[in-house]
């Protein structure tokens, strides 16, 4: 089973280099240029546009849509609100970010308004999940305080109730569908470390719901392996946060299909 899940994500990775899918990004202010690094190097191709004059135009045109809600604001909110719409209106796929999504009042009824436009995978860090799906999470603002086990539960129960696909991202990631569950291994403990990376991974996680739009489950894995193998192999190279945001975007463009397949770990639950 494991053998045919990294076959699986590796035909995905595959196929998404050779497609270059087109992603609507609207995320924060602080990982829009790392985030469209990170998806060029990829082999993607990331569009930065939020304003809810053209939005809306856009997501019907992309391949598929990311939202991050991490520095938020009156005319961000209605760009989401318009490409979110749109996306589902034109049956694009499209990924929720809640970013410290229970930090705020302002966050909470913005995470809540979005959630009813039904994203096809949601992408947060344990605390994040955990808050989400009710429960009560030891998270400081974007950081998270609970160890991504902690989060399963929340999340298979956020994903049936949602009927969307939850990936829990730390250590070991956790990816669910309500039903069906995988755990992926790899990446490296500088990640953490780097401001943005996880905005990226809810980027590149897009760019294969792109190119598989009737599989977000798998395009999920893909995409989270695609990162754990980059970071796993950038980490051997690196010195320190700095050197690491090189290395990986590196790895990202250097990543074969070969590499990709032999470290990729992910296990079924």
């Amino acid at each position: 089973m494991t053998n045919d899940l990294s076959q699986a994500a590796t035909d995905l990775f595959e196929r998404m280099r050779a497609t270059n899918p087109l992603v609507q990004c609207i995320t924060n202010y602080v990982a829009m240029n790392y985030a469209a690094n990170v998806l060029l190097a990829a082999g993607a191709s990331p569009a930065m546009v939020h304003t809810p004059e053209e939005s809306g135009e856009f997501a019907a045109i992309a391949g598929a849509l990311t939202v991050n809600i991490g520095t938020l604001s009156p005319n961000w909110v209605a760009g989401m609100t318009a490409a979110a719409t749109s996306a589902n209106q034109a049956r694009k796929p499209w990924v929720l970010d809640p970013v410290a999504h229970f930090a705020t009042q302002y966050r909470r009824d913005a995470t809540a308004d979005l959630l009813k436009l039904n994203p096809t995978i949601i992408r947060g860090n344990a605390s994040e999940i955990i808050a989400l799906g009710g429960g009560q999470s030891a998270g400081q603002g974007v950081d998270s305080g609970d160890p991504v086990e902690q989060a399963e539960e929340a999340a298979r129960t956020l994903a049936a109730t949602q009927n969307a696909i939850v990936a829990v991202t730390g250590e070991v990631d956790f990816v669910t569908d309500g039903t069906r569950s995988v755990r992926i291994a790899g990446g490296s403990d500088l990640m953490p470390k780097i401001t943005a990376m996880g905005c990226a991974l809810t980027a590149l996680t897009g760019a294969y719901a792109a190119i598989a739009p009737d599989q977000p489950f798998e395009a999920t894995i893909a995409a989270l392996t695609n990162f754990a193998v980059a970071g796993e192999i950038a980490a051997k190279s690196a010195n320190g946060p700095a050197s690491f945001m090189t290395a990986f975007v590196d790895g990202l463009h250097n990543l074969d299909a070969h590499t990709f397949n032999a470290n990729a770990r992910i296990t079924a639950q």
